[in-house]
């Protein structure tokens, strides 16, 4: 995972997801009533509800939204059933590409999911043919805006907390934790004073694919298609994006 930025492709798709505001508090909300439905209402009790709540919150979703998604979810607001469902397949070049999605119509979301892969020059494939290039961590990121972080000291507090790996790229430091530690490592490096721009367990690739530049054009469009639909919550992939 080293020598690469998770955090630019992360800005990258917040920059295009600016104009799509309906369609990501609609994602948020589903993704919020997925975390309560599992794991009860209560953010203090649930770190997955808890973080899908600041991811909201970070995107300006309004309370009265996040709090309708949770009332869905512990059957005191009639609503919608949803199921989370995974797709694995491969983009222009071979790049392995995960698409994590909550829906309330399966067959819809898969006809959406295969229609995107074909139209962009890759193929839908079965479940596991790609999951295996990546490891689920938890990944927080802490940006030192004023350019007076004392980066050694930054690197052993996370350690001390449980961290697994850091990188540091332009001021932007981005932590690997296993899944299990990601709470405690996040909740040691908010009590040492440092703010948390990021926080979540995700898919980090072993591995990645470098493309020439129109095969690399060819993948993005593949993901921006895919984040463009209202029931994905996630894709993931294997391109390493040039900044």
């Amino acid at each position: 995972m080293a020598g690469h930025s998770k955090w630019h492709n992360i800005q990258r798709r917040k920059g295009a997801q600016d104009a799509k505001r309906g369609k990501i508090f609609m994602r948020h909300a589903k993704f919020i009533y997925t975390a309560a439905k599992q794991g009860g209402g209560d953010p203090d009790m649930n770190p997955t509800l808890r973080t899908a709540i600041e991811k909201a919150k970070a995107d300006n979703m309004p309370n009265d939204n996040i709090e309708r998604a949770i009332k869905k979810a512990t059957g005191t607001l009639d609503g919608a059933s949803f199921e989370e469902v995974t797709y694995e397949g491969y983009g222009p070049g071979g790049v392995a590409v995960i698409v994590h999605v909550l829906t309330d119509n399966r067959n819809r979301t898969a006809s959406e999911v295969r229609h995107a892969f074909t139209k962009h020059g890759g193929n839908l494939g079965e479940t596991g043919c790609v999951s295996f290039m990546f490891d689920r961590k938890g990944y927080i990121v802490i940006i030192d805006k004023e350019g007076t972080f004392d980066e050694d000291e930054l690197t052993l507090e996370a350690i001390d907390g449980g961290a697994e790996d850091i990188e540091v790229n332009e001021q932007v430091y981005e932590i690997y934790t296993a899944p299990e530690d990601f709470e405690e490592v996040r909740k040691h490096l908010e009590n040492k004073g440092y703010d948390i721009e990021e926080a979540e367990i995700t898919l980090i690739p072993q591995n990645y694919s470098e493309l020439e530049e129109e095969q690399q054009e060819k993948v993005m469009q593949l993901v921006d298609m895919l984040e463009e639909s209202e029931d994905v919550q996630d894709v993931h992939h294997n391109l390493k994006v040039e900044e």
